[in-house]
This record gives structure tokens, sequence and C-alpha cells, in this order.
């Protein structure tokens, strides 16, 4: 693997980029100039190496750019959701310690962002003004597109999505070497499948998620092109894999549902994609009957990794390995899993635990030494938080996350069991379930169930039939209590449901709005 500077002085009109469905696109002499110029505006402001930068910027060639001149002048640079609200967005500007605020005028929070609180911080803004903010492509226009003095590399310092708690900053060792040298952390894509010059890769999400900046980055390293999705549309995603040819691809499970529910006529008129050779999928569990149907529609190219921000262990399993081992993520690929109890005892093969990894990596979560510690045994081994257990073929299943445990009469309750099963009933498009405060178990099992805005039905004999169906098949102890049906999720910008926000919303609004009968 290279850099895209590189490529940008072999190839400088190739194809970086292209954003859909606006058809905006970059090249690599594009992308290194705007680079440049953006690594000089940041430099203007008084970015030193080792300072950080926060930028709240769409799907666009502005990102991009942005990106690599972060990446050439030694900052440690954070991608802000454009989802977030004002408060999020100053706790991460605070927190992080950034000394450069990049905003585009077109997010929700623009003009709700209070000067006050981000006093000391230099502002600016992209793609219109905002009171308080210098305008960025101003600044652009005053310097100069040639390669810039004494480059050192940069680093991301991702923050997670929030979906447990307050978004935390994942900050990782600053790189050493050249600004161009060869990226470690990108060196699996370079040997997927087909990687290479000729590589199309489709990023379905917001770049400012882990997964697809990293593997657009990997992807301009390679030196392919990236089909960028400025908002994540089912059919416009299947259109631009026949449309431009995509080679690899990455979803989040909640794509592939909606995918399947794309109406037949849609599906058939977009053809075969005999270019499209791999399908990666992460970030979520994917119900097995989903990856089913995706695998019989697409066959074997649906590669499914288990990895996180923080970047302490990966796993990994192909079509044919699913097959074999139905619901398992697949076996480490990077370090040694082990399953651990509370008190950081291993367990035997098969037995459910909290899952680590032994690894080389390290990581921190930015300011919150609590967090970091309940993240790492005392064997100094690492966590994402998930429970699971691994086979005696060494695949890894998971249960569900730590902080959605329901704990019920004394009874440790998965809700992610619970969610595909109810995910099975064709008039469910989602479903969450986590646990609400009871006087005499503790916590309750609660289910909420998401339906289309054109299913018209009973709500209270759907939920009646949806418990029953939860009684038969699961059993009472995994039946909720409730089940409340509605049109609408709180979601990430990925589509990843915000489970956090919709349980908050929840038991903020009382229990007696929920649908269903009383008692298990």
């Amino acid at each position: 693997m290279t850099h895209p500077s590189i490529h940008a002085g072999q190839q400088p009109e190739k194809l970086a980029a292209v954003f859909v469905p606006s058809g905006v696109s970059l090249t690599y002499g594009a992308l290194d100039k705007g680079a440049n110029q953006a690594a000089k505006v940041l430099r203007a402001c008084g970015a030193v190496a080792g300072d950080g930068v926060v930028f709240c910027v769409d799907n666009s060639p502005e990102f991009l750019q942005i990106a690599w001149a972060c990446q050439r002048i030694g900052v440690r640079f954070t991608p802000a959701s454009t989802r977030l609200g004002a408060g999020d967005l100053h706790h991460i500007v605070r927190d992080s310690g950034a000394k450069i605020l990049i905003v585009s005028a077109r997010v929700e929070c623009a003009t709700k962002l209070s000067l006050g609180e981000l006093e000391g911080v230099r502002l600016l803004s992209l793609k219109g003004d905002l009171p308080g903010f210098v305008r960025w492509e101003g600044q652009v226009s005053q310097v100069d597109d040639t390669a810039i003095e004494n480059p050192t590399p940069g680093r991301e310092m991702m923050y997670s999505s929030g979906t447990t708690g307050r978004p935390k900053g994942v900050r990782k060792p600053m790189p050493t070497g050249k600004f161009d040298d060869p990226d470690s952390r990108n060196a699996g894509v370079d040997k997927r499948p087909g990687a290479g010059l000729d590589m199309v890769h489709l990023c379905t999400s917001p770049l400012y998620h882990a997964a697809p900046y990293r593997n657009v980055a990997a992807t301009l390293a390679i030196g392919g092109t990236s089909v960028v999705l400025e908002k994540f549309d089912a059919a416009l995603a299947l259109e631009c894999i026949a449309r431009f040819g995509v080679t690899h691809s990455v979803w989040v499970p909640t794509m592939f549902n909606r995918l399947l529910r794309l109406s037949p006529e849609v599906r058939d008129a977009v053809g075969g994609a005999s270019t499209h050779q791999a399908a990666y999928h992460g970030a979520a569990p994917c119900p097995v009957h989903i990856k089913e149907k995706m695998i019989e529609w697409w066959g074997p190219i649906i590669y499914e990794y288990y990895a996180g921000t923080e970047g302490i262990g990966a796993c990994a399993i192909d079509s044919q390995e699913w097959l074999q081992h139905k619901g398992s993520v697949g076996r480490a690929v990077d370090g040694i899993i082990h399953i651990l109890d509370a008190d950081d005892n291993e367990l035997p093969t098969g037995m459910t635990g909290l899952v680590f990894f032994e690894s080389a990596s390290t990581f921190e979560y930015f300011n919150d030494g609590a967090k970091t510690g309940r993240s790492r045994s005392r064997q100094g081994w690492w966590t994402y938080g998930d429970i699971g257990h691994v086979d005696e073929e060494g695949y890894l299943y998971l249960t569900d996350r730590r902080d959605f445990v329901i704990i019920s009469g004394g009874v440790n309750v998965y809700p992610q069991e619970i969610e595909d099963f109810l995910l099975r009933d064709n008039r469910v498009l989602d479903a969450a379930v986590f646990g609400v405060p009871d006087d005499e178990y503790g916590e309750a099992i609660q289910a909420i169930v998401q339906v289309s805005e054109e299913c018209v039905l009973d709500a209270n004999a759907l939920a009646q039939e949806l418990r029953a169906k939860c009684r038969e098949h699961l059993g009472s102890v995994k039946t909720p209590r409730n089940v409340q049906v509605v049109h609408d999720f709180p979601r990430l910008p990925t589509g990843k449901l915000h489970k956090k926000a919709l349980r908050d919303a929840f038991l903020a609004s009382s229990a007696t709005t929920a649908i269903g009968a009383p008692g298990s």
C-alpha cells in the first residue's frame, strides 16, 4: 500500500471519489491539491503537531480533503457526527482539547452552537455563514495548492457513537515515520479479494464513523475509487453497485433489512452485478434469517467482521464458514479471544461471559480513566463490552452488549435473542428490547417494535400476538411484559438503532403508554 499523494503524482486524473446522488467527484490530483490548501489553512490558524482539530462535515470532497490535510500536519483530528446536538458537539470540542472547529452550515446543530462554550477555539464555517465563524472557503482561496513543508503524520481520534452513554474519545498512539509511509491500520484491506488499483468501493455510511472512514482511506491508499453515498438509500445503493461496477462494499445489518424489503421490481430492474466481489458487514448483530436471505440473493460474497473503534482485536468470517456456523462473527484474525466472568476468571469453551482480546494494541478513552479501566482485565486484556461464547473450533458468538443485559428476578436476559425472534414477524421492521425498573423483579422486559407507516393493524392485538409467540418459543422468562408498537425509531445516520435514546425517551414518557397486558 502506498499513499494518495503518491497516486496523485502518478495518476492525477484518476477518480478518487464520487459522491452520490449529487455526482460531485474528486480526482487524486484534486484531492492532493485540496489537502495541501487545507493543511496550509489549518497551520495559518495556529495548528501544530499534536494539536486537536474537530470537523463536523457531511459526506463531501471537503471531508476527505480536510482529513488528508490533518493526516499530513501531525494533528489529532476528530470527524464529528453531523447529527449531534449542540451540547454533544461542545463536549467533543472541549473534551478533545481541539484548537480548531470546522462546521458545515448545513448540519443540524450549526445555528445552535454557543460561542461562549467554544471560547478560545478557532471557528470556521463551510458551505454557509455562521455568526462568529470565518468562512473556510475564503481562507482556502488565499493559499496555493503546492506541497506543504515539513509534513508529519497525524491520526484520527474517533469518538464512540454514544449508544450507551456520552461520546468518548478513543485515543491511540501517534504514528511514527513519514506522513506518506504505508499505514498499518489499512493493511488488511489490500489483502481482500480483488483489492488493487481497479477496486471500486461503495461507502454506504457517514464518513465520520470509524469503519466507513478507514475503508475509504484504505481504498485511497491502494489507489482505487470510492463511491460515497451522501445519505443511505437502499434503492440508490443497489443502483450504484451496477452503475459504477462496485467491487467491494460495506454495510450494517439494518441496511440489509432495507435492501430485502425493496420491491421485486426494484431489485430485478438493477439486475446482477458481476463486478461485486465482496460485501462486508459489521457494527451490529445481524439476525440469522436476514443474513441467510442476503447470501441466497447475492451469493457467497458476504463477509462479516467484528471489531471496534478501539482497535484492540477483530474476528472475521466468510459466507461458507458462516453457513456452517450460523450466528457466529468468526474466528480471531487480530488478537486472541478470552471469555471471562465478572471476576476476570477465564471460562471454559461454550460458556457465556465478557469477550476479551489479548492483543498488542492499546488505547485509552480520553479523559476517562475509569472507563478505560473497566475495559481492561487484570490480565491486561481488552474488551469492547460485548458478551458471548466461543465454540470448540474457536468461532465467537455474541449474545449482547454488557450495558444492555437485563437482570430480571436474578436471571440474565439477553435482549438480542428476543429482538432477533421478533424480527421474524414480517410486519416488524425493527425491534428493541430493554429493561425497565420493576419493584418485584428488579427489571422487567420491555419491547418496542417498529412497523411501517402503511401497516394498518390493531396495535394491541399485534402486541398480544407477539407476546404469545415469545412465550411459546422463548419461554416465560424471556417474554416481554409489555410490547409497544411505533412507526419510527431514533437512529444513528448509519441506520443503526439508537437504543439508549429510545430507552431514555420511553422511561421519560412513563410505562403507561406501553401497549400490552401486564404479567409474564
